[in-house]
C-alpha cells in the first residue's frame, strides 16, 4: 500500500510540473507547445483541462474550447474562472460564425459571465467582459446600457480605475465625449504607473483624431514603461492612422512582433494586419 501511495504521490508531482511548464509557455504566448504538454498528461484534472480549454481559446479554436470548458463546468459547477472562459469562447463563436447561430452562442456568452460574476463577484475579468457585453449587444440579446451602469459600479468597488475605465466606455457609446475623456484621465490618476491606462488614452485620442495628443500620451507611456510591447503597437497604430512615418511605423511593428509578448498583449496577427496597411497592403 505504501509503495501504492509513493507512486501515486510521485505522478501528482509529475503532473504539477507538467502543468507549472504549461503555464509559463501560456504566459510566453506559445500556446501550442503549452497544449501539447498539457495534452499528453495522462490523468487530467478540471484544472488541467481549463488550461487546455484556454490553449484552445487563444489559438482561435473556440468550437473546442467551449467542448473542454464545458466538461470543466460540469464536474466543477462553482468555477468561476471555468465560466469566465466558456463565456469568452461561446463569444468568439458568436462572432465568427453564421447570424442564424450566433444570437445563441452570444446568449450562452452572457449567461457565462453573468455566472462567472454570481459565483465571484470579485472576479474583475468577469465583470468586464460582462460590462463589454452588456454595452455592445442588443437589448434582444440582453445588452443594455443600464445593465452596463450598475456592473460599471461594482467594478469602481473593486478597482476603481477599472470603474473609471467602464464610465469612460458608457460616456463614449453616449456620444458623451468630453466625459469619457474625463473618466479616462480619472483612470490614470488612480493608477499612475499603470501604462495599460496611458494608452487607453491614446487610443481614444486616435481613434477621435486628436494625434498630437495622442503622441503626448505616447510619450508619457515610453516614460513609464520604456520596454513595453504594447507602446511600440500602438505608436504604429497612429502613425498609420496620420499617414506618415510609415517607415517607422514597419519598424515599429517589425519590433513588436519579434518581442516577448504576454497574452494580454495585441496578438501578432493583429500586428501584421497593421504593417500589412503600412505596407500600402
Amino acid at each position: 500500500m505504501r509503495v501504492v501511495l509513493l507512486v501515486i504521490a510521485m505522478q501528482l508531482l509529475g503532473f504539477g510540473a507538467d502543468l507549472e511548464q504549461a503555464r509559463r509557455l501560456y504566459s510566453l504566448t506559445e500556446f501550442d507547445k503549452s497544449l501539447q504538454v498539457l495534452e499528453a498528461i495522462p490523468q487530467k484534472t478540471a484544472e488541467i483541462e481549463l488550461w487546455i480549454g484556454r490553449d484552445y481559446y487563444m489559438l482561435g479554436q473556440y468550437k473546442k474550447a467551449t467542448e473542454v470548458l464545458e466538461k470543466v463546468i460540469a464536474a466543477e459547477p462553482a468555477n468561476s474562472e471555468a465560466a469566465l472562459w466558456l463565456g469568452r469562447a461561446f463569444g468568439r463563436r458568436a462572432e465568427t460564425s453564421s447570424f442564424i447561430t450566433a444570437p445563441g452562442h452570444a446568449s450562452k456568452a452572457r449567461q457565462y459571465f453573468e455566472r462567472a460574476v454570481e459565483l465571484d463577484p470579485r472576479n474583475l475579468e468577469a465583470l468586464s467582459d460582462l460590462f463589454e457585453y452588456y454595452l455592445e449587444a442588443p437589448g434582444l440579446l440582453g445588452g443594455g446600457f443600464d445593465k452596463a451602469q450598475s456592473v460599471a459600479t461594482k467594478m469602481a468597488a473593486v478597482d476603481p480605475a477599472e470603474g473609471f475605465w467602464a464610465k469612460a466606455k458608457l460616456a463614449e457609446q453616449r456620444k458623451e465625449f468630453r466625459g469619457a475623456e474625463e473618466q479616462l484621465r480619472n483612470a490614470i490618476n488612480a493608477s499612475p504607473q499603470q501604462v495599460g491606462r496611458v494608452l487607453d488614452l491614446a487610443r481614444f485620442f486616435i481613434k477621435h483624431g486628436r494625434f498630437q495628443e495622442a503622441d503626448q500620451s505616447l510619450a508619457k507611456a515610453e516614460k513609464i514603461a520604456p520596454d513595453a510591447p504594447r507602446v511600440l503597437y500602438v505608436k504604429a497604430d497612429l502613425y498609420i492612422k496620420q499617414g506618415k512615418n510609415l517607415e517607422l511605423a514597419r519598424d515599429l511593428l517589425k519590433r513588436y512582433m519579434s518581442s516577448q509578448l504576454s497574452p494580454d498583449d495585441p496578438p501578432r496577427s493583429d500586428a501584421a494586419k497593421l504593417l500589412r496597411q503600412a505596407q500600402g497592403g
